[in-house]
């Protein structure tokens, strides 16, 4: 049963907490794209969020297994922070890439695939800003859903014209390997995204 004011809340904060490491995380990224040459101090910076996601990810279920009554449903609770975790594991997968591969060229779609990434990270944070108001926030949490869809859609059309880019200009197959791996962990970060969007709609539209 959904209440806000229940004891646990601690579930929601979880959630706002995690959101907002996949901002820093994202930025980080975003600067690392644009700034390939302190990559190795940016991966660092993005593996400490990582670390702090995962922390609070185990906590949380931790948490729900201990908690009688949850505000939310427990197939959602564990599924939110499961998302938001995978959000976060892929950023750092592509901050790894980018030093394993060492990486000193940053192709012009990795960077616009990021700044997506980063405004899907802001509109994920508000989302979980509001969900404690589920009840008298529902419309904006709903337009925040179709916006994160939106922002999905975009990093899809980046990322075909990347691959087909790749493809299409004889490009060294080494690199063609190189760049697929990373555009596929940069889109998979949207899609996790996108998946929390669709938990969050559905708990809108059952609730509100």
């Amino acid at each position: 049963m959904f209440g806000p004011k229940a004891k646990d809340d601690v579930f929601f904060g979880a959630f706002v907490q995690h959101a907002q490491k996949s901002v820093e995380a994202a930025k980080l990224l975003l600067e690392m794209v644009e700034h390939p040459e302190n990559k190795e101090s940016l991966a660092l910076d993005i593996g400490e969020k990582e670390s702090s996601g995962d922390r609070l990810t185990h906590e949380t279920v931790k948490r729900l297994h201990e908690t009688w009554i949850t505000p939310l449903d427990r197939f959602d609770i564990h599924g939110l922070i499961s998302k938001l975790d995978d959000v976060l594991d892929f950023i750092e997968a592509v901050s790894e890439r980018l030093v394993l591969y060492r990486v000193t060229d940053v192709r012009e779609h990795a960077v616009e695939l990021v700044r997506v990434l980063v405004k899907s990270c802001e509109h994920l944070h508000r989302a979980m800003t509001l969900f404690p108001q589920l009840a008298a926030k529902g419309k904006e949490l709903l337009e925040i859903c179709v916006e994160l869809n939106r922002l999905e859609n975009e990093a899809d059309g980046i990322y075909r014209r990347a691959i087909a880019e790749l493809f299409h200009n004889g490009t060294d197959p080494i690199e063609v390997m190189k760049w697929r791996d990373i555009f596929d962990n940069i889109e998979e970060a949207t899609d996790r995204i996108e998946d929390v969007a669709n938990i969050v709609e559905g708990v809108v539209l059952e609730y509100a």
